[in-house]
Parts: structure tokens; C-alpha cells; sequence
């Protein structure tokens, strides 16, 4: 993925206000982040428990979504359906995001349990282990399995516009 800046960040975001995307919180250390391990560059709100972001580049610009989640988690193991990575705890949850355009408006919203940290690429290039969770072995190659996770991904963002 390419580096994206504050100003790219921002104006991707298809499932909420201009004003909304202004505001919201940003990482600071872009310049820092492991952008050729990155498929997708996800973060979550430190001053808002249960809302994260993520922006995903695509042919005709980069698409960014805010998402919500409930936090604590189930207590059980659960995969993310992203990266096909299992948490325990909290680790991964249901997130949904308001769809885009004037269906999101009237309130209806998609979903998909994902990693909560958002980290599916760094996970699927075995770059980042879950803390109590595992990964699968299967005979997928990392970039295969970032494959995958460009294509999962995707297919959520598809789903926005339906």
C-alpha cells in the first residue's frame, strides 16, 4: 500500500459527513506505519471505545470507513473473517459501518466480525502474532494470505454501496 497523508486520510471517508471525517482522530506517526505490509491501514479511536477506521486503497482513490463495535468482548475464541486469525477475549468483534450514500442515511448498516486492533495484514504476513489467539496452518504462502485479505476486504467495501 501506498503512504497515505492526513489530508488523503480524511477526504476517503464514504460513510460519514465531511465534517464527521474533519474530526476524527487521525494517527499522528504516518510516517512510521509499515505501509508495504499494509493492505489496508486501520486504526481505533483512543478517546472513543467501539469506533475504529480503516482506508483502502482502491483503483479510483482510496475508500475509508468508520466503523463501530461493542467492546469487552464474548469471552470466547472467535476468527476474524478478514484475516482468518482467532482471538480470544475481545480480540475480535461484530464491527458494522453505516453504508454509504442515502441508504446509510436511512440508517442501514453492514457488518463483519474483524480483528478489533485492526492488523489483518500485519497477521496474515505473520508479521504480528495474536496475544492469546492462533493462526490456522494452512499451506498459503504470505502473500497469498494477504490475497485473501485484499479480497475480504474488498468485498466489505462492495457491500457499502449495495
Amino acid at each position: 500500500m501506498q503512504p497515505l497523508t492526513e489530508r488523503e486520510i480524511r477526504s476517503s471517508f464514504v460513510n460519514c459527513s465531511k465534517g464527521a471525517a474533519k474530526r476524527l482522530p487521525v494517527p499522528r506517526n504516518l510516517d512510521e506505519r509499515p505501509w508495504d505490509d499494509l493492505d489496508f491501514f486501520g486504526w481505533t479511536d483512543p478517546s472513543m471505545p467501539g469506533r475504529a477506521y480503516f482506508v483502502v486503497p482502491q483503483d479510483d482513490g482510496a475508500v475509508g470507513v468508520l466503523l463501530r463495535y461493542e467492546t469487552g468482548g464474548s469471552g470466547k475464541k472467535q476468527m476474524c473473517s478478514i484475516c482468518l486469525t482467532t482471538h480470544s477475549g475481545g480480540g475480535v468483534a461484530l464491527l458494522t459501518a453505516h453504508k454509504a450514500g442515502e441508504s446509510g442515511r436511512r440508517g442501514n448498516s453492514i457488518g463483519t466480525y474483524m480483528c478489533t486492533d485492526l492488523a489483518c495484514p500485519l497477521y496474515a504476513r505473520g508479521k504480528k502474532k495474536p496475544s492469546m489467539g492462533t493462526r490456522y496452518k494452512e499451506d498459503l504462502t504470505p502473500e497469498e494470505k494477504a490475497e485473501r485479505v485484499q479480497t475480504n476486504i474488498g468485498a466489505f467495501v462492495a457491500r457499502l454501496y449495495e
